[in-house]
């Protein structure tokens, strides 16, 4: 699309209880600078929530919306109906599911609007009955949740994916990338260059890139064969993959991999990969209602009890345990270790040293 072909697009923001602040400001902010920048309203907004009542952002802020669902399906078949629809969510996303909103959902794709899901919106997507044969992509801290929830729906790891009308981002910063992406396509690059100009980013993301690295990949200067090893360990999780085959599938002997695991990383790659199979436990047992023994299976344990076990010497308590104590209002990620710094990475190696030679 041209700037002098340009007709005005309309956005319907959708948001939910404890939604994620960053991704849908984020959202909105890409569209303000980009109109700031053209010197005209091309593109403009509304706020949405199931009933018209205002909603509490994870954050604690209170939105007002400026329509309804009821409100938004009957704008479908007038001119006011939207060029894009993106659902906001964020935390407990399991909560907020609503036949209205889904029905509506479907409504917005039967009629060829474009719609996303922003952060967790991808399940709103999914419980809708929209993600069938599509790919997409969550916040990595609800993939093990949506994976366990939604199986047959191709769920990827990267910042966007857009597939036939429906796109979603993992949330966060991501949504300033994704709307670039859509800008980009409206305008060209050089609308792009100018709203970086205004925000002060010096570069738009790319839809594939990972949502998270090890620490020494943010620095440039992880070896790629290590984040292939790593790569095929995230999407093994529950059937794990004998540590020579990895090594086989980077070209490498088994050797080399512990090699430069332990050079780079500062652990072996059996220890790394039992870490994040208890990150992937740790956040199925917080966020679902699962069995601890189903637990166990989805992360790739041969029993409950070898489970527990592992789990008690690596978190410092049992998945039972951390059911128990979870405070339903304030739930907050698991750590990662290349989210810590050097030392308190050292300390939690020494600390679950002896339950991570258990790897079965």
């Amino acid at each position: 699309m041209t700037e002098a072909m340009a007709t005005p697009r309309s956005f319907v923001f959708y948001v939910v209880p404890e939604f994620t602040m960053l991704a849908f400001t984020s959202a909105i902010e890409a569209l303000r600078l980009a109109n700031a920048v053209l010197g005209r309203e091309i593109y403009s907004w509304r706020i949405a929530t199931a009933d018209g009542q205002p909603v509490r952002a994870s954050c604690g802020l209170l939105v007002t919306p400026d329509t309804s669902v009821a409100a938004e399906r009957a704008m479908l078949l007038s001119d006011k109906r939207p060029a894009m629809v993106v659902i906001c969510s964020g935390w407990n996303v399991e909560k907020h599911t609503n036949k209205s909103a889904s029905a509506w959902f479907r409504e917005v794709r039967q009629r060829n609007i474009e719609i996303a899901g922003v952060c967790t919106g991808a399940y709103l997507l999914a419980d809708a009955h929209l993600l069938e044969n599509r790919r997409c992509t969550i916040h990595w801290e609800n993939m093990p949740v949506f994976q366990e929830s939604f199986p047959h729906v191709e769920a990827h790891t990267g910042l966007m994916e857009s597939d036939r009308g429906i796109h979603s981002c993992a949330g966060g910063a991501a949504c300033f990338d994704m709307m670039m992406h859509l800008i980009g396509r409206d305008f060209g690059p050089k609308l792009v260059s100018a709203v970086m100009d205004q925000a002060m980013v010096d570069r738009i993301r790319a839809p594939s890139e990972r949502q998270r690295m090890p620490l020494t990949v943010k620095l440039n200067s992880l070896n790629p064969k290590i984040l292939k090893a790593i790569e095929l360990m995230e999407e093994h999780l529950a059937d794990r993959l004998p540590m020579e085959e990895i090594a086989d599938a980077v070209c490498l002997s088994r050797r080399q991999v512990e090699r430069l695991f332990q050079t780079e990383l500062e652990t072996s790659p059996s220890r790394y990969y039992l870490q994040l199979r208890l990150e992937r436990a740790r956040l199925l047992v917080t966020q679902t209602a699962m069995q601890i023994v189903e637990i166990a299976v989805a992360c790739g344990f041969v029993s409950a009890s070898h489970f527990s076990k592992c789990y008690r010497q690596f978190h410092g308590i049992s998945p039972q345990e951390t059911r128990d104590q979870r405070q339903p209002s304030v739930q907050r990620p698991a750590l990662h270790k290349e989210a810590m710094g050097t030392e308190m990475v050292h300390l939690m190696q020494r600390s679950a040293e002896e339950g991570l030679r258990q790897v079965a």
